[in-house]
């Protein structure tokens, strides 16, 4: 394979990453500040990002299924249109119907994270781009442009209020405005797709082929408890989150974008952390015990007695909740032939995505009808039975470098 070519792929990969991510970002701000404008109230707002999130869930189980036959660069192109398309009917629907349809067709990410469709395919992509001891930091640095990305979104994500306060326009309005940017950075994503060469297609374009019965029953088992993992971070996406601190301290997104703008700053830098402290420790011990001590210190997010102190603990939560991410990507790849990486990747993407559609609903509901910080104890706790079952499930099942090196 030509290094240039592998290189230019590569930026472009990760260009392409980031960039979806700026458009994810704003969304996780904006969709429930947006419908909460309009009159919905907590339940109808869960449920609006579960239907977004749904769309992303059925997304990724297309695209597991034929992502390799229709061609990798396409695949990203359809699915940077249809986000764009969503965006565009945020931006000019007020009726119910119609902005759920939207959110359902555009795949509107309220988890503020870009975890959907072009994920897979990225994930499949990207390891062609490098050699085997480059994977966890070629992962590492892909999540830093995504959070990159997440951090300038949610800055972004103050758009409205900066319309608001300096072009005099009506709420309303101004996140209409800020839904169109979102939907020309979408479009944006889809022209770096067609760039990309030929060279990460799937070989003759044929679809992924069945997993081999180890490699099924250790894909099973990783996807099964990813979906308990994303049960949990179902209840914690960016739309409830920025919810909760509205409710709970009145701050609005002047405030909520660059919080979680410095957010997506922390989770970048620890992906370069958890790529260090991998070749020290391990995959499976960063997973670990990095992701278990955030769930236990977002648990005391809720009995924080003033905003200073609120954002204080999120913020260190955030330092380490993202950890896990960039090890989790590179570990799932390692054990598994290069053949079956697309539909490895979709299995997994695919029962986070259900899991995180399923759970805003029942999270909203929770804050409705329980306690507005319900979903911050329920989540982080869901999250602490995965990191436990994760690790007795995979600590002795190495991936091939950590192997070479025992």
């Amino acid at each position: 394979m030509n290094p240039s070519t592998t290189h230019g792929d590569r930026g472009l990969i990760i260009a392409s990453a980031g960039l979806r991510a700026t458009a994810v970002g704003m969304a996780g701000v904006l969709f429930a500040l947006h419908l909460a404008t309009l009159g919905w109230d907590a339940g109808a707002i869960g449920w609006a990002v579960s239907l977004g999130l749904a769309g992303g869930a059925l997304g990724t189980l297309i695209v597991t299924a034929v992502a390799d036959r229709w061609g990798r660069r396409a695949t990203l192109a359809v699915i940077a249109g249809l986000m764009g398309v969503g965006g565009l009917v945020l931006a000019g629907a007020t009726r119910p119907p119609l902005l759920l349809l939207g959110a359902l067709v555009g795949m509107v990410n309220g988890m503020g994270r870009d975890r959907g469709a072009g994920l897979t395919v990225e994930q499949a992509m990207l390891p062609r781009t490098g050699a085997a001891a480059e994977r966890t930091a070629l992962f590492a640095w892909y999540n830093v442009a995504s959070d990159a990305g997440h951090a300038v979104g949610a800055l972004l994500g103050g758009l409205p209020a900066f319309l608001r306060a300096h072009a005099g326009l009506p709420p309303l309005a101004s996140y209409q405005w800020a839904w169109a940017g979102y939907s020309a950075l979408c479009l944006l994503v889809g022209l770096l797709a067609l760039c990309l060469s030929r060279a990460v297609e799937a070989n003759d374009h044929l679809a992924p082929p069945p997993l081999s019965p180890a490699s099924r029953t250790v894909v099973m088992k990783f996807a099964a408890l990813s979906g308990l993992d994303s049960l949990g971070g179902g209840f914690l996406t960016t739309a409830l989150l920025g919810y909760w601190f509205f409710q709970r301290f009145g701050v609005d997104e002047a405030l909520l974008g660059p919080l979680f703008f410095v957010v997506r700053i922390l989770n970048g830098v620890s992906h370069l952390g958890a790529a260090w402290l991998a070749r020290r420790i391990g995959l499976v011990n960063t997973m670990v015990w990095t992701h278990l001590p955030s769930s236990l210190l977002l648990m005391t997010v809720p009995i924080a007695p003033t905003l200073p102190v609120a954002v204080a603990l999120f913020l260190l939560r955030e330092s380490l909740v993202e950890m896990d991410v960039p090890t989790r990507q590179s570990y799932l790849v390692a054990v598994v032939r290069d053949e079956e990486r697309t539909r490895a990747a979709g299995i997994t993407n695919l029962t986070r995505n259900v899991a995180w559609a399923v759970a805003p609903a029942v999270a909203g509901a929770l804050m409705r009808a329980v306690s507005l910080s319900a979903p911050l104890v329920i989540g982080p706790g869901l999250k602490v039975v995965y990191d436990l079952l994760l690790y007795r499930a995979f600590r002795h099942l190495r991936p091939p470098e950590e192997r070479a090196h025992r």
